[in-house]
């Protein structure tokens, strides 16, 4: 029970890892988790499907201002606190050369992955520092860490999310607030099936099959394993960890 009395708030609370931390953390004790998501429908399937009244759901724009002021005072109004922010939303763009890739998709990466993440983190720090702290963690990607040819917008964004977690550990940590990022390996989830259509169309399973070979454990992560490093960052066995780059990656950017 190692989240015991403490609330969160997910970002991309629908998809595979957003749901599957909020499962673990409920079972980890967790008094209120908020879910947040863009896709109203699958935001309250997902909802419907951790089947506990301590879940609750807002639909929101992460780079829309506005939306993210409403999904956190939403948050307090339904919990009375933010213990946790996981700000896990994101989105991968298409594969292109760098020369041919659309610049409004461009533009939506980095406002989803850079922007939603500031904006969680300006509206979200002055009620955990109320609260007297708290755990942010900042889903990146091992694309925050090496390049990838093809998909320039994803690499630059997730590479931009180390920047801003360091800022934030800076100045968060007088008010108690830790900010880690988690750098995920490719997941065995929908963005994974996305980016091996994009980089082998008609071909995904041996796109698949040739990011497997990158990585020392031969295999994808799963969405439990992401998760299960959230809740060591979010849980106090982690209290004397800020300003962290966790790889959660089978060994890929060994």
């Amino acid at each position: 029970m190692r989240l015991k009395g403490k609330t969160a708030v997910i970002t991309g609370g629908a998809g595979g890892i957003g749901l599957e931390t909020a499962r673990i953390f409920l079972q980890e004790g967790a008094e209120g988790i908020m879910l947040i998501d863009l896709n109203e429908d699958r935001l309250k399937d997902a909802a419907k499907s951790l089947e506990s009244e301590k879940v609750y759901y807002f639909t929101a724009d992460v780079s829309d201002n506005d939306d993210v002021k409403a999904y956190t005072e939403k948050a307090i109004d339904k919990m009375g606190k933010i213990d946790i922010l996981f700000l896990n939303a994101g989105i991968e763009g298409v594969v292109k050369p760098l020369t041919e890739y659309p610049e409004e998709i461009y533009d939506k990466v980095l406002a989803v992955n850079v922007k939603g993440v500031w904006l969680g983190l300006k509206h979200g720090f002055p009620h955990m520092k109320k609260n007297g702290g708290g755990s942010v963690i900042i889903t990146s990607s091992v694309a925050g860490m090496q390049g990838t040819p093809n998909v320039m917008a994803y690499v630059t964004s997730k590479h931009a999310v180390i920047g801003s977690m360091r800022v934030a550990a800076l100045e968060g940590a007088a008010d108690g607030i830790r900010v880690n990022s988690i750098h995920p390996s490719p997941v065995d989830n929908r963005m994974m099936r996305s980016l091996e259509e994009g980089f082998a169309p008609g071909e995904a399973e041996q796109a698949k099959k040739g990011f497997e070979q990158m990585i020392p454990l031969g295999r994808y992560a799963t969405n439990d394993e992401i998760a299960t490093a959230a809740l060591f960052l979010a849980s106090d066995d982690s209290k004397f960890i800020t300003g962290a780059i966790l790889p959660v990656d089978g060994g890929l950017t060994v």
